[in-house]
């Protein structure tokens, strides 16, 4: 970053030159000095990153300079300096955005320099945000974050981008590793509301007795253990989007309450009787059929309506066709990047391999394979046998080794938590156990 560029606008001369002598002693600024209105104007294309405005010049106010400078250019920041206090004028000039008012006087310099380096601090932070904001807004272009040219995920670019345009709930399905976060992210900061935050939320990894204040927050005293008021995760998200994945783990008495949430746009922290209103915008995702958990009596079909809007389905992997090579060449290109690797490149028998697999997990599947080729791959071209499909015949093999049914159950349970990524509620519902027995066997220390 080059040096920031301070104008001086002041008509007196003795008082310009010594502020102008003050400010150049930060190395890091470029200051001008200007002695009208009229010939600032003519250099307020510039963008400087500051202005010291005095409040009477000859040919034009103050405050009419002001109204220009945050109209045409509303990240500049401007300081008033003028030699008389009247309070009606310095209200009137915050509100018109100003940065502060400053009462001219031999002892304000001190405090003009100060004043200055905030605001200039503050307008290299504002433009640093946006420059973080532009690259995310390249880093989740639809295509250019999701990879994948094949028919599927063309149907589902396109309903990315139509609900990237209007703020309407989404719910996103697929198995599990197809991208479903992914694309929640890549809505969020393609919409109007990427500059506020992305809150995501894995409702299956919390227990049912805590997801309440999670979502909603809590006051102090609130239950045993909340010393402190804290905001829920519906506030953090306030302007922006709130992404509520594995929606469907959620339990009946919760859903009546977030939908009651959604209903009045507003919500109530746990020991409080104080309604926060929200402007939120809604994405879940799930694994599960919510229809057919509505049939079932596990989803509340009012919810299930209310949470509808624009349905997203990620494909499997095994239905995308080329597109597993296309993922498996970006993800080796990354690995190998970030890891310092030589580029390493597939082998057509590697690919033949890769293309015949149904990959149960999925995107992750394919990811997690990979950088373990590339690992274990000695040359630059990664061969099939570099390619172990993570045992998938693990559960069949251990079924010849003489153990008791017990232990054989833990096994299997354990086998399915790895598969799973440790989700207990997604595991239990796989195996038709208790997720209590799930929770018994990992603190026993059997899993």
């Amino acid at each position: 970053m080059g040096k920031s560029k301070i104008f001086i606008v002041e008509d007196d001369m003795l008082y310009s030159k010594m502020l102008r002598h003050k400010l150049s002693m930060d190395p890091e600024f470029e200051v001008e000095v200007f002695s009208d209105g009229e010939s600032f104007l003519k250099r307020l294309h510039v963008n400087p990153s500051v202005v010291t405005l005095d409040h009477s010049l000859p040919d034009i106010s103050g405050l009419e300079l002001l109204k220009k400078i945050k109209r045409d250019y509303p990240n500049v920041n401007v300081v008033v300096l003028s030699a008389q206090e009247d309070v009606s004028i310095a209200v009137e000039m915050l509100k018109q955005g100003a940065y502060d008012y400053i009462i001219k006087d031999v002892g304000s310099f001190d405090k003009i320099w100060q004043l200055v380096h905030h605001a200039n601090e503050k307008r290299n932070l504002l433009e640093e945000v946006e420059l973080l904001t532009n690259e995310i807004a390249v880093k989740y272009n639809f295509q250019e974050y999701i990879k994948g040219s094949s028919a599927p995920m063309q149907r589902v670019f396109s309903l990315l981008h139509k609900s990237a345009k209007a703020n309407i709930t989404v719910s996103i399905t697929g198995e599990t590793g197809t991208g479903k976060e992914l694309a929640a992210k890549a809505i969020h900061f393609n919409s109007n509301r990427m500059k506020k935050p992305f809150v995501a939320i894995n409702v299956a990894a919390i227990p049912k007795e805590l997801i309440e204040s999670e979502l909603f927050g809590y006051e102090k005293g609130a239950f045993t253990g909340a010393d402190q008021s804290r905001a829920g995760k519906f506030e953090e998200a306030n302007k922006g989007t709130i992404f509520l994945d594995e929606i469907g783990e959620m339990d009946l008495n919760m859903q009546s309450k977030l939908l009651r949430a959604l209903q009045e746009r507003e919500i109530c922290r746990l020991g409080s009787s104080k309604m926060i209103p929200f402007d939120v915008r809604i994405i879940v995702a799930t694994h599960k059929d919510l229809l057919d958990e509505v049939k079932k009596g596990q989803f509340r079909e009012d919810l299930y309506y209310r949470l509808l809007g624009i349905s997203v389905e990620m494909p499997p992997l095994k239905e995308r066709g080329n597109d597993i090579v296309l993922l498996a060449k970006t993800f080796i290109t990354e690995f190998c990047k970030a890891n310092g690797f030589p580029k390493k490149n597939l082998s057509m028998e590697a690919i033949d391999k890769l293309s015949k697999y149904n990959f149960p997990g999925n995107v992750r599947e394919l990811k997690a394979i990979l950088e373990i080729a590339v690992v274990m791959s000695d040359e630059q071209i990664i061969s099939a046998d570099d390619i172990q499909f993570n045992r998938r015949n693990e559960v069949e093999d251990f079924i010849q080794e003489d153990l008791t049914l017990d232990e054989y159950t833990h096994r299997i349970i354990k086998w399915y938590l790895n598969k799973y990524n440790n989700n207990v509620l997604q595991v239990a519902d796989k195996l038709d156990v208790g997720k209590s027995t799930i929770y018994r066997m990992i603190k026993e220390g059997k899993i």
